[in-house]
């Protein structure tokens, strides 16, 4: 049966430490220059209708570590940017390659995409969730803590992707879970009822004090993600206080991480002050991208070994 990383909501907390293991070992091999061509010959194609950095570099730099190939298509330069459905790109793409990974708007694109393909998608990025940035998140946290169950997670700012997928890994992790959102900005409906209704410890606050108490490790992102510009001085007038900074920080646990997946606004979301305090899991947060993903592309792309 093909299988797909569409949204955290559709794996178990045991498949996402099956991925954060594989991760752990394909970044103790690339260390110690230990071959890990595990998807010689395979190729990857990757549909980018949002701009991007890391998730480019990450998952083409996994492709070619991994011994494969992957292939840049932007939604302005392939047939996607010119109208033809997604169905039919979708079964295009599976007769020449072993993988789509698709970075764009809607979920409900990237859910038909895998409909349509006989080979195995992956979301890189839609409005409803981030699930590979939130497996670097949740690796990068496990490697600075040693475990992810009974942590407390805080995440400050937007109820956007990062925080639908933030709630959703780190509660089918074991984690405490609290957001601080402004009213009007919540996560999703759908995410709010798994969280209320999976019987783990979730919060939903409307101050980032009341989120940050005792906090293990707080998350942020900027207050207008990619399409939302002109939303930005509304935005800026309703995340006002929306902020981690040292006064936060004092309120968390003793040794607390910060996390953001990038880019930042220093000042804005996050002081400068605070971001470089804690740069250093930052960029580790950044690296992990690439070994996250690239457990990814070998536990779907990998064959019967994965």
């Amino acid at each position: 049966m093909k299988k797909d990383l569409l949204k955290l909501l559709d794996l178990t907390g045991e498949e996402i430490l099956k991925i954060l293991d594989t991760a752990d070992q394909l970044k103790f091999s690339q260390k110690h220059g230990i071959p890990h061509d595990k998807l010689k010959g395979k190729t990857l194609a990757m549909i980018f209708e949002k701009n991007s950095t890391r998730t480019r570099v990450s998952f083409e730099t996994g492709m070619y570590q991994l011994g494969g190939h992957a292939l840049f298509l932007s939604g302005k330069e392939s047939q996607i940017g010119r109208g033809e459905p997604i169905e039919d790109t979708a079964r295009v793409l599976s007769r020449y390659c072993d993988g789509i990974m698709i970075r764009t708007f809607g979920q409900d694109e990237v859910e038909t995409l895998a409909k349509y393909a006989s080979i195995h998608v992956i979301n890189g990025l839609t409005d409803f969730a981030h699930p590979c940035q939130v497996l670097a998140d949740l690796m990068t946290v496990r490697e600075h803590k040693a475990k992810l169950a009974g942590l407390k997670l805080c995440f400050i700012g937007d109820g956007n992707n990062m925080a639908n997928s933030l709630i959703v890994g780190g509660l089918k992790c074991g984690m405490d879970v609290a957001v601080a959102c402004p009213e009007g900005y919540d996560p999703d409906e759908k995410v709010l009822a798994f969280a209320n209704g999976c019987g783990g410890n979730f919060k939903l606050c409307r101050t980032p004090a009341e989120a940050a108490v005792d906090a293990d490790v707080i998350l942020t992102d900027v207050w207008a993600s990619m399409g939302q510009e002109e939303e930005k001085a509304v935005r800026e007038k309703a995340f006002a206080g929306y902020q981690v900074n040292d006064a936060l920080m004092a309120l968390a646990h003793p040794g607390c991480m910060v996390q953001h997946c990038l880019p930042a606004h220093r000042g804005e979301e996050i002081t400068a002050e605070v971001f470089e305090a804690h740069a250093d899991e930052i960029f580790d947060e950044a690296e992990n991208r690439l070994h996250a993903q690239k457990a990814v592309m070998y536990l779907l792309m990998g064959g019967e070994g994965a």
